[in-house]
C-alpha cells in the first residue's frame, strides 16, 4: 500500500486543500448578475461559448457494449451520434447526413452494426463514419465519398463515463480535465460501477440554478434537515481543491458533539438517503453489537466511534464484494466528496458510490428551464449487475416521479429559486463565503464567456 494515498489531500497538514480561512477576500467574485439566469440573450452566447467548446458526459461507456451500439445525444438543439466501432473504438459524429442533412438516427439508441443508412435518399456510412453507399451512384454526379464523410466530434472515456466535444479542435479530454483530476478520481475505480438509477426530465430552472444547488452545503439546515443527523455541517473544517475548470469539496458523515446513540440512530438511517450503504449496515450492525449495554443502548469507550465502525464495515464489505478499495483512506469509505466538473456535472463519490446530477439547456434555449438528469452508480459483484442494472427513465410529467428525499427536497426547491431571479428589481445574487465553491464556478464560467469576446 502506498505510504500516501490520494485521498490525503484533506488532512490539514498535507499542504494541499485548503479551508474557508485560506481562501482570501477577492479572490473571488461572490457578487453574481442574475441575468445569467434568466436572459435568453446570455444563454445564446453561453451555447457558442461553453456548450460548443468544453468536454461534456453524455453517458457511460458500458451503455455501448457491442460493435455498432449507438445512442443520441443533444446539446442544446445540436444532435450527436456516439456509436462503438469494429475496432473497440468509440467515436462520435454529427447525426446528420451529408447528403441534404437529414438527421440519420431519430430515437435514442440502437445499433447499426452494418453501418447508418440514411432513410431519406439512401445514403450509407461505416461505423468510422466513412460515405459508402450512394443511391443510384452511376448517375449521381461529381460526388467524392472521401469529401462527404459524417463529421467527427472528440470522443473520450474517464472513470466509465463517455466525453464528447462538439469542437473538433477541442484539446484532448486528459488535458481538460487535468492530472489532478485523474490522480484523485482513478482509485474509485468508478469504471466497474454499475447504472442503478437514471432519470431525466424537464425542469423549470435555468441549469445553473441546478448546478448551484448541489455546490454548497449552506442550504441543508433548511432544505435537508434530515441529514444534519450524519453530516458534519462545520464550514471551519470543510476542506476544498480548486482546478482551472473544475473542483472538489467534502463534508464528513458525522455530527459533532453528538451522543454515541445518536450517531449509530443517524447511520442506521443513512439507507433512506444514501442507497448503497445499504449493504453495509448488517456488517456495521455486528461491529456495534459488543458495545449495546442490557437495555439495548450503545456505549462506545474511548477510541471507539460509529464513525471508525462505518468505515470498517465498508472497506470489509466492498472487499469482499471484489472491489480494490486498498487505494482509498478510511475517510473515502464514508465520506462524500463533492466534484464538479465543468460545465455541467456535479458528482458526490465515495467508496463503492457515486451519484451524479447533471443539467443543460433545452432545444428551444428557454433560460428559464432545463433539463435536469439524476444518475447513480454501485459497485455490485458481476453476478448481481443486471438484476440491478436500471434502465433509462424520461419523465414526461412533471412531479410523477417520486426521487429518494434529498434529491426530491432539492427538486421541490430549484424551481422556486428561479421564479424569484426573474423579478427585474433583484439584479444580483450575493454569495457567503461558503459558497465558495459556486464563485469558482461562475468565475470559470467568466472566463470562457470572456474569451470567447476577444
Amino acid at each position: 500500500m502506498p505510504a500516501t494515498r490520494p485521498g490525503e489531500w484533506l488532512d490539514p497538514d498535507s499542504g494541499v486543500g485548503l479551508g474557508l480561512e485560506d481562501v482570501q477576500p477577492g479572490t473571488y467574485n461572490m457578487t453574481i448578475k442574475t441575468d445569467r439566469y434568466t436572459s435568453r440573450e446570455y444563454a445564446e452566447r453561453e451555447r457558442d461559448a461553453i456548450w460548443m467548446k468544453v468536454w461534456q458526459i453524455v453517458g457511460r461507456a458500458d451503455d455501448l457494449p457491442k460493435t455498432g451500439d449507438w445512442k443520441k445525444h443533444n446539446i442544446g438543439d445540436q444532435s450527436f451520434i456516439i456509436v462503438r466501432g469494429k475496432d473497440g473504438k468509440l467515436r462520435g459524429f454529427v447525426n446528420a447526413c451529408r447528403h441534404r442533412g437529414n438527421a440519420l438516427c431519430i430515437t435514442d439508441t440502437g445499433n447499426a452494426k452494418r453501418g447508418f443508412l440514411c432513410q431519406y435518399h439512401l445514403w450509407s456510412y461505416d461505423l468510422e463514419g466513412r460515405l459508402r453507399g450512394v443511391l443510384r451512384e452511376e448517375l449521381a454526379g461529381q460526388i467524392d465519398k472521401t469529401e462527404n464523410s459524417l463529421h467527427e466530434v472528440p470522443v473520450d472515456t474517464f472513470a466509465g463515463f463517455i466525453f464528447l466535444n462538439p469542437d473538433p479542435g477541442a484539446a484532448p479530454l486528459r488535458e481538460y480535465l487535468g492530472e489532478d483530476v485523474y490522480h484523485l478520481l482513478e482509485p474509485y475505480n468508478i469504471e466497474q460501477f454499475t447504472t442503478v438509477m437514471d432519470v431525466q426530465e424537464a425542469i423549470d430552472c435555468n441549469w445553473k440554478v441546478v448546478m448551484d444547488a448541489f455546490e454548497e452545503g449552506y442550504h441543508i439546515n433548511g432544505i435537508h434537515p434530515q441529514l444534519l443527523a450524519v453530516l458534519h455541517i462545520n464550514p471551519a473544517t470543510a476542506r476544498y481543491q480548486f482546478f482551472e475548470n473544475h473542483s472538489v469539496a467534502m463534508a464528513p458523515f458525522e455530527v459533532a458533539g453528538a451522543g454515541a446513540q445518536a450517531q449509530v440512530d443517524g447511520m442506521m438511517a443513512l439507507p433512506e438517503t444514501f442507497p448503497g450503504t445499504a449493504a453495509v449496515i448488517p456488517r456495521f450492525q455486528e461491529l456495534v453489537a459488543p458495545y449495546l449495554d442490557k437495555d439495548g443502548k450503545v456505549n462506545f469507550p474511548d477510541g471507539v466511534t460509529a464513525r471508525a465502525l462505518l468505515q470498517e464495515a465498508t472497506r470489509e464489505v466492498l472487499t469482499g464484494m471484489g472491489l480494490d478499495v486498498s487505494n482509498l483512506t478510511d475517510d473515502q469509505m464514508v465520506d462524500n466528496q463533492g466534484w464538479v466538473l465543468f460545465p455541467n456535472y456535479f458528482m458526490t463519490v465515495r467508496a463503492g458510490e457515486c451519484h451524479v446530477i447533471t443539467s443543460s439547456p433545452l432545444p428551444d434555449g428557454d433560460p428559464n428551464r432545463c433539463i435536469w438528469h439524476v444518475a447513480s452508480y454501485m459497485y455490485l459483484p458481476e453476478e448481481h449487475r443486471s438484476a440491478f442494472h436500471a434502465e433509462p427513465i424520461v419523465v414526461e410529467e412533471p412531479g410523477s416521479y417520486k426521487y429518494f428525499e434529498a434529491l426530491q427536497q432539492d427538486y421541490v426547491q430549484m424551481p422556486r429559486q428561479q421564479l424569484g431571479l426573474r423579478n427585474n428589481r433583484l439584479d444580483h445574487m450575493s454569495l457567503v463565503k461558503e459558497e465558495v465553491v459556486i464563485a469558482h464556478f461562475h468565475s470559470v464560467i467568466d472566463r470562457h464567456m470572456d474569451a470567447a469576446q476577444n
